[in-house]
C-alpha cells in the first residue's frame, strides 16, 4: 500500500480538493439560462428572409437545384411512384372505409404542401396501411354508412332502440375532420416544439404495434376476398367477432371471387419473390405488378360481367375531376379528438422514421420540428379536399430513392402524373373487383409480418423490451388499435419508472498504480482499500427511490448503522460495551466514499436521504464523503441548507484520491 499511496501523491500534484473549494479557486459561476432572453434574441438575430426559408426550405434546395443532372432521374422516379400511387391509395382507402378514389386524393393535395415544407428528399408521402385503418376505425365509430336512406333532414345524433347513439355523419365528413384534427395537433406541436413526444414510441413498441396492425388489416380483407357479406363491427375485441362473423358466413363464401383473389395474390407473391429479384439485378425500375393487376382487374371484370354474372362487389363510381373543396365538419372535433392523438403520434412516428433513415444512409439532414409543420399544413389542406390522413410509406419511399430520385421534385413529377387520372381516367377503374384491392393489400403485408421476427432480438437483448413486444402486440389484436398502443406506451413508462426507482450500483475496487476504480464484481484484478468502501451510484436519487438507496447502500457495504446501534443499546443493557467500529461483520470499517459521478439527478428528498446516511454513518464512527459531483448535484444540495449543518459536515471531494488522502491525513494527524 505505502507504493500505492506514493503513486497517488505523485499523481494528484495539487491540493486536495473539496468541492466547494475547487468552485473557489478555480472561479466557478452558475451559468443564467432565460428562456424567453433566448427566444428574443433568436426571433432578432433572423430577418424576415431566414425565417422564411427556414419556414419553407423549398425555397433554398430549388435555388440550388442541378436541373441538367437531377431532374430526369426525379421524372423516372415520379412515374415509378405514381404507379404505385394508383393501387395502393385506391386498396388503402378501403381500410379507412373511405371511397376508393380518396387514395388518389391523399397522394395529389398533401404532397404538394409537403413539397414546400418538408425537409426530406426522398419520403412519399400519402397513405400508409396503419394509419388509414386507425382512421377507418373512427370513421367507422362515428359515421353511418347508409346515411343516403335517411331522412337529409334528420339530426346529427340519433338514438337507437338499444340507448346507442347512431351518427349520421358521412363517413367523408368523419375522415376529413380527423384529418383536420390530426392536422391541428402536429401543428401545435411544431408550435411548442414537441416532437420529442414521438421518443415515447420505442422501437420495440412501433415494431410490435405495426405487426398487430397488419394483423387486424389481414382479417378485415378476409370478407373481400372471399366475397361474404358481414357487418363492420365496432368497439374493442372486433377482431374476435369479426372471426366469428366469417365462421358463421363462410358457406356463402362467393367461390368467383375466392378464385380472383387466388390468382391475385399468387400472381403477386410469384412477382415478388422470383421475377423481380431476377429483373432487379437488370434494371432499377421494378415492375409494376399492382398496376398490372389493377389493370387486368379492372379488364376482365368489364368484358367478362364479374359484377352482374357472378355477384362479385366492384369499386364503384369514381368521379371525375378535382373535388370541390368543402369545410371539414367542426362540430365534429371533438368527438374526433382523443382518436387522433393516437393517429398524430403514428403517422409522425413512421415517417420521421423513414426520413431518418434516408437522411443517414445519404448524408443529408432533416428538420424534425419542421417535418411536424410539413406534415401539419399537409393534413390541414387536404381535409378541405376530402383526404384521409398522410403518412409516409415504407413501400414507396424505397422505390423512389432506388430508381434514381433525388429531391422532392420527383413527388410533384408523380402529383402531374395522378392529375390526369383524376380528371380523365379514373372511371376506367370503377369494374374493378374490391377481391383484387384486397388481395394486393394481403400481399404487401408481408413486410410488415416479418417484423415479428424482431421479438428474437428483443429478447435476447432486453426482456423488458420483449415484454413491451408482446404485450403491445396481444392487445391491438384482442382488443383494440388505440388500447394496444396506450397499454404499450404505458408499460415503458412503467418499465423507465421501474429503472429509475431500481438504478446500477457497486462497489469499486482500485487497480494498483493507476488512478483507476472499477466495478468489483466484474473486475477480478481489482483491490478493496482496507477500511475503505467506494460505492458507486448510476442514476437519478429522488423521493420514489430513497428506501431503495438506502437498503442497497447497506447491502454493498456491509454495515447497517441502525441495526449496529440498535444491537449496542441491547448489549449495554446486558453491561457489555463493544468497540466504536465494530460492524456486523466483524470487519474493521472507517469511511464510506460515495462515488456521484453518475448521479444524474437528485431532490431534495435525496439531499435529505444522504444527510440521514451521512448522520447514522457518523454515529457509529464511520466517515461518509461524496465524490465527483457535478455542478447541478452540488448546486441543489446547497440550496438545502444541508451542506453545512450544525455538528454535521457534509464532505464533498472532487475526486476519490482526494478522499482517500483525505481520510489518511485526518487518521495521521489523531
Amino acid at each position: 500500500m505505502e507504493k500505492d499511496d506514493t503513486f497517488l501523491q505523485v499523481h494528484l500534484q495539487r491540493p486536495i480538493y473539496e468541492q466547494e473549494a475547487l468552485n473557489n479557486d478555480y472561479q466557478y459561476e452558475r451559468p443564467t439560462i432565460s428562456v424567453l432572453r433566448n427566444a428574443v434574441g433568436a426571433l432578432r438575430s433572423k430577418n424576415w428572409k431566414s425565417c422564411v426559408t427556414s419556414m419553407v426550405p423549398s425555397i433554398n434546395w430549388l435555388r440550388d437545384y442541378r436541373w441538367k443532372e437531377s431532374i430526369m432521374s426525379d421524372i423516372i422516379s415520379g412515374l415509378t411512384v405514381a404507379i404505385m400511387h394508383i393501387p395502393q391509395g385506391m386498396a388503402y382507402a378501403l381500410l379507412g372505409n373511405v371511397p376508393p378514389v380518396v387514395g388518389i386524393y391523399m397522394a395529389f393535395f398533401p404532397v404538394l404542401v409537403y413539397f414546400l415544407f418538408g425537409t426530406s428528399r426522398h419520403v412519399s408521402m400519402g397513405t400508409f396501411a396503419v394509419v388509414c385503418l386507425m382512421t377507418g376505425k373512427t370513421v367507422m365509430t362515428y359515421s353511418l354508412p347508409h346515411i343516403g336512406i335517411m331522412n337529409p333532414n334528420a339530426t346529427n345524433v340519433l338514438s337507437d332502440h338499444l340507448g346507442e347513439h347512431l351518427y349520421t355523419y358521412t363517413p367523408m365528413q368523419v375522415a376529413t375532420a380527423v384529418t383536420l384534427m390530426v392536422g391541428i395537433y402536429q401543428i401545435v406541436m411544431y408550435i411548442f416544439h414537441l416532437g420529442i413526444i414521438s421518443t415515447l414510441l420505442s422501437e420495440p413498441l412501433v415494431n410490435s404495434f405495426t405487426t398487430g396492425a397488419a394483423v387486424y388489416v389481414l382479417i378485415s380483407q378476409i370478407k373481400d376476398l372471399l366475397g361474404l357479406k358481414i357487418p363492420n363491427q365496432k368497439g374493442y375485441f372486433k377482431l374476435i367477432f369479426t372471426l366469428i362473423d366469417v365462421g358463421k358466413e363462410i358457406q356463402n363464401t362467393n367461390l368467383a371471387a375466392l378464385v380472383v383473389s387466388l390468382i391475385t395474390i399468387i400472381s403477386l407473391v410469384c412477382n415478388n419473390e422470383f421475377f423481380k429479384p431476377w429483373v432487379s439485378k437488370r434494371c432499377s425500375i421494378p415492375i409494376p405488378i399492382e398496376l398490372i393487376a389493377v389493370v387486368s382487374g379492372t379488364l376482365i371484370s368489364k368484358y367478362f360481367y364479374l359484377s352482374d354474372k357472378y355477384n362479385i362487389q366492384d369499386v364503384g363510381n369514381i368521379p371525375t375531376g378535382l373535388p370541390p373543396p368543402e369545410i371539414p365538419t367542426f362540430e365534429l372535433l371533438h368527438l374526433v379528438a382523443v382518436d387522433s392523438i393516437a393517429i398524430t403520434m403514428v403517422s409522425y412516428t413512421i415517417t420521421i422514421s423513414m426520413a431518418l433513415i434516408f437522411a443517414q444512409k445519404l448524408n443529408y439532414k432533416i428538420n424534425s420540428n419542421q417535418e411536424l409543420l410539413a406534415m401539419g399544413l399537409s393534413n390541414v389542406f387536404g381535409s378541405f379536399f376530402s383526404c384521409m390522413p398522410v403518412s409516409a410509406s415504407l413501400s414507396r419511399s424505397l422505390i423512389q430513392q432506388t430508381v434514381g430520385g433525388r429531391t422532392q421534385i420527383a413527388s410533384v413529377i408523380s402529383c402531374f402524373i395522378l392529375l390526369t387520372i383524376l380528371l380523365w381516367i379514373g372511371p376506367f377503374f370503377e369494374p374493378l373487383p374490391r377481391c383484387v384491392l384486397a388481395s394486393i393489400i394481403v400481399v404487401a403485408l408481408k413486410g410488415m409480418f416479418q417484423q415479428a421476427s424482431q421479438l428474437i432480438k428483443f429478447w435476447k437483448l432486453n426482456k423488458y423490451d420483449a415484454a413491451i413486444w408482446i404485450v403491445t402486440f396481444l392487445m391491438v389484436v384482442i382488443v383494440s388499435i388505440d388500447i394496444g398502443l396506450l397499454m404499450g406506451i404505458m408499460i415503458s413508462l412503467a418499465i423507465i419508472l421501474l429503472q429509475s426507482i431500481k438504478p446500477y450500483t457497486c462497489l469499486l475496487g482500485h487497480i494498483p498504480n493507476t488512478d483507476l476504480y472499477l466495478d468489483s464484481s466484474r473486475f477480478k484484478a481489482v483491490l478493496e482499500i482496507p477500511g475503505i468502501k467506494i460505492f458507486h451510484y448510476c442514476g437519478t436519487l429522488n423521493f420514489a427511490n430513497c428506501n431503495h438507496f438506502k437498503s442497497e447502500l447497506y447491502k454493498l457495504v456491509g454495515v447497517n448503522p441502525l441495526k449496529v446501534i440498535d444491537r449496542r443499546i441491547k448489549l449495554r443493557e446486558k453491561g457489555i460495551y463493544m468497540d466504536a467500529r465494530d460492524s456486523e461483520d466483524k470487519q474493521e470499517l472507517r469511511c464510506v466514499i460515495m462515488d456521484t459521478s453518475a448521479l444524474s439527478y437528485i431532490d431534495s428528498s435525496g439531499v435529505m436521504a444522504l444527510h440521514s446516511v451521512i448522520e447514522e454513518f457518523q454515529q457509529v464512527d464511520v466517515q461518509f464523503y461524496l465524490v465527483s459531483c457535478t455542478s447541478p448535484i452540488f448546486e441543489t444540495i446547497q440550496k438545502c441548507d444541508l451542506y453545512l449543518h450544525g455538528k454535521l459536515s457534509m464532505k464533498i471531494f472532487a475526486t476519490i484520491p482526494d478522499a482517500k488522502m483525505y481520510l489518511e491525513n485526518e487518521l495521521y494527524s489523531r
